[in-house]
């Protein structure tokens, strides 16, 4: 796509403007470092253009804080008190998808990484729980965007079916866009995506028995 012009243009029927507005299902997967963090760089630009920002986390514990947590639930609370950019709405599996069943819409602080570990069926369930809660969301048209951190694990592992994930982003109304984060991915999801990044490993300081560091990992 030199200069930014596609290099084909298929006869559609749509507008420039109609395809360029189309919703996009968007896949990061690959061995390399870097999925997660192009996922968060979408959603901060995403909350520039005043979108609203939906981030799932599927495996990360519910204790570890992430940098970009941070930084996009500070934009989150910009809007809420400035009305600049967009909403941000951040859940994770690691704290139970509570907010299903209630609780103000804010997933409780109490389960621990412990007991997800221990116990790969209510990983499984809360997994399904999430899986369905998007669904809603997508349905209601909730988000513009939407960020499905590590969400190929769940599919990998059979707790959620690629089938329905498939066909369901096929299915969603609006203009919402959804990006999917994680290795493996299935290539159901593959052949559905809009835009494929493989990310590739050249080097890695662990390869040189260096361990994460803050600002680089976290």
């Amino acid at each position: 796509m030199p200069q930014g012009q596609p290099e084909y243009v298929p006869d559609d029927g749509l507008t420039t403007r109609q395809r360029r507005n189309r919703p996009l299902t968007i896949v990061h997967t690959g061995p390399g470092k870097g999925k997660s963090t192009a996922a968060f760089g979408l959603a901060l630009r995403g909350w520039n253009q005043g979108w609203p920002i939906g981030v799932f986390q599927f495996v990360k514990s519910a204790k570890w804080r992430i940098g970009e947590e941070s930084a996009l639930k500070a934009l989150g609370e910009l809007h809420e008190r400035t009305g600049s950019g967009g909403s941000v709405d951040w859940y994770k599996m690691g704290e139970g998808w509570s907010w299903l069943r209630g609780n103000g819409g804010r997933p409780p602080q109490s389960n621990t990484a412990r007991d997800l570990h221990t116990d790969p069926e209510r990983q499984a369930d809360n997994a399904r729980a999430g899986w369905e809660r998007i669904k809603q969301d997508l349905a209601a048209e909730t988000y513009r965007l939407y960020v499905l951190d590590e969400f190929t694990y769940p599919m990998k592992w059979g707790w959620v079916d690629v089938q329905d994930v498939v066909q369901t982003l096929a299915d969603r109304p609006g203009a919402q866009h959804v990006v999917i984060t994680g290795r493996d991915a299935a290539p159901a999801l593959l052949e559905a995506a809009d835009l494929v990044t493989e990310m590739t490993k050249i080097k890695h300081p662990m390869d040189a028995g260096q361990k994460g560091q803050k600002g680089i990992e976290w």
